[in-house]
C-alpha cells in the first residue's frame, strides 16, 4: 500500500482515480488545486504525486518546479506523475524538464493508470 496524493481538480476524474488506486490497496489524498498540493507538502511526503497539470490557483508546471526545488530531498525524491488533458506537442518535453517523471495524457484508462503507477512504485520511473 502505498501513500498517494492526488492532485485533480475534475469531479469525475477525482472519483475515478481515486477508486482505482483505492481498489489497490494504496491510501489516496485528494488535493483540488495547486495551493492545497503545496500546503500538503510542506507537511507530509507522499510515495508518488499524480499531478494534473491544469489545476488552479498554482498550476501543475510550477508545483513540480516547486517540488524538485525543494530543500527537504525527501520531497525533491518523490517521483511525479504528469496528467492533462490538453496534450499538446511539445508538452511532454516541458512537462519532463519541469521535473515529472512520468506524462500521461487524459483520458487516462484505469488500465493505463494502474499500470503507470504500479511501473513507478516498482521503481520504474523514467520517462514513457
Amino acid at each position: 500500500m502505498a501513500h498517494i496524493a492526488l492532485v485533480e481538480d475534475n469531479p469525475h476524474n477525482q472519483a475515478i482515480f481515486r477508486a482505482v488506486l483505492e481498489r489497490r490497496g494504496h491510501h489516496v489524498v485528494l488535493l483540488p488545486d495547486g495551493a492545497a498540493a503545496l500546503a500538503y507538502l510542506a507537511e507530509h511526503v507522499p510515495d508518488l504525486l499524480l499531478l494534473d497539470l491544469s489545476i488552479p490557483k498554482v498550476d501543475g508546471w510550477t508545483v513540480a518546479r516547486r517540488i524538485r526545488a525543494s530543500d527537504d530531498a525527501r520531497l525533491r525524491d518523490v517521483p511525479i506523475v504528469a496528467l492533462t488533458a490538453h496534450a499538446m506537442k511539445g508538452d511532454r518535453n516541458r512537462a519532463i524538464e519541469a521535473g515529472c517523471d512520468r506524462y500521461v495524457p487524459k483520458p487516462v484508462s484505469p488500465r493505463v493508470l494502474d499500470r503507470v503507477v504500479t511501473e513507478v512504485l516498482e521503481g520504474d520511473v523514467r520517462a514513457a
